[in-house]
């Protein structure tokens, strides 16, 4: 019995053996996921800190000088819209939109073949009259020679005065003649200058060089002057002087004494954005807008470019003084309060997937509240402005508006 009771003793060292390492390794796993947890938790929901951001920019320093903004249009001071002053039927067209016209080049064409023959028969009844010039020319030289003998005739005895009043009254009949020639050939060239006055009517041309904004007819069309007949068209085409755009901007009246004419200015067009242009002030147009509380300003380019078209959509910069050569330079720049220096670098917390990177960047020179970037930050990179003193590399942040 007592052996049997020691037998029930023994120990099975082998199942302890299984259980103890899986118990361990159990304990490190649960260990491990709870060190990540806890950790992705600290990262992801530790208490953001409040930062305001700020916008990395190609710019241009000569904006720094800005005084007043204003917005407004390109507009083409010599513009026309190309007409007949006769009414006709448009039979040839010879441009398109954005075409180049020269001045006095012919762009269009109204039915004109009742004017041509009027046009022939005066020119005609012309030739008549200069033949019937000649005649009475011929019938005065013979008329005057005649009168002549009759005179050396008369004064000899070998005439009568019957002869000689002949002869005199000839001589008149022919002066009168010749000046009647002459006056039908006048009417018969105002009249032959009538129909090429006529003719011209039916021919549209440009009156000065420029380029074809919209085209308002097709052939076929009606033209007439005032264009009240139905489906009739007043105007064939439009057209405009490139070299005559200014940029038309309306300043509130509370601002207008920040402008003044010749007063140098910044360009951008919205189509252009890429470029900026200088202009200055080129007059205060002398009246309010009462309903906009506004006054008129034009501004002109002072260099000429082809890609600028009307009606483009356009910003004014008014600015203190004329900007340098350096100043009107497209450079990366951001606002100084987002630079800050340590150990004597230049760093800016960069803004990634609500975090703020702590970024190394070189800085150049300084143009008001902005500074040039050299490197270290790209365009349109956000980044904090006016860092907390509380900030640090790669601390959680939340954007205030602004």
């Amino acid at each position: 019995m007592a052996q049997e009771d020691l037998s029930k003793l023994k120990l099975n060292r082998n199942n302890e053996n299984i259980k103890q390492p899986r118990k361990k390794k159990a304990l490190v796993i649960f260990l491990t996921i709870a060190v990540g947890f806890f950790s992705v938790f600290f990262y992801f929901y530790s208490s953001p800190v409040n930062v305001t951001t700020t916008t990395v920019n190609l710019t241009f320093p000569a904006q720094s000088l800005t005084v007043l903004n204003a917005s407004g249009y390109v507009v083409a001071q010599r513009k026309a819209a190309l007409a007949s002053k006769t009414t006709g039927r448009l039979i040839w067209l010879g441009v398109e939109e954005g075409d180049y016209v020269k001045k006095e080049q012919v762009v269009a064409k109204l039915e004109n073949e009742d004017v041509i023959a009027s046009k022939s028969q005066a020119e005609a009844n012309v030739n008549v009259a200069k033949s019937n010039i000649e005649s009475a020319q011929a019938e005065l030289d013979d008329a005057k020679v005649n009168l002549e003998r009759q005179k050396v005739l008369f004064g000899r005895g070998f005439a009568t005065q019957s002869e000689l009043d002949i002869a005199t009254l000839r001589y008149k009949r022919a002066v009168a003649s010749l000046e009647n020639a002459k006056a039908s050939l006048n009417a018969a060239l105002a009249t032959l200058r009538s129909t090429e006055v006529a003719l011209e009517y039916t021919l549209i041309r440009a009156p000065f060089d420029g380029v074809v904004l919209t085209k308002n007819a097709d052939i076929g069309d009606i033209i007439t002057p005032l264009g009240a007949a139905a489906n009739a068209k007043a105007a064939v085409v439009t057209i405009a002087d490139l070299s005559s755009l200014l940029v038309e901007v309306d300043v509130s009246e509370a601002n207008i004494g920040s402008v003044k004419v010749g007063q140098p200015c910044v360009i951008q067009l919205d189509a252009i954005p890429q470029k900026r242009f200088r202009g200055q002030v080129h007059m205060i147009v002398p009246t309010a807008d009462r309903t906009k509380a506004s006054i008129m300003i034009k501004v002109k380019f002072l260099e000429k470019y082809a890609d600028i078209l009307p009606e483009m959509s356009a910003k004014v910069s008014f600015l203190a003084r004329k900007p340098s050569l350096k100043e009107e330079e497209q450079r990366l720049m951001v606002k100084r309060s987002a630079i800050i220096e340590k150990d004597g670098k230049s760093f800016a917390f960069l803004v990634k997937d609500d975090r703020a990177i702590l970024t190394e960047v070189k800085v150049g020179n300084t143009f008001g509240d902005d500074v040039e970037v050299l490197s270290g930050l790209n365009a349109l990179d956000k980044v904090v402005l006016s860092p907390p003193k509380g900030l640090k590399h790669n601390s959680n942040i939340k954007i205030e508006a602004k």
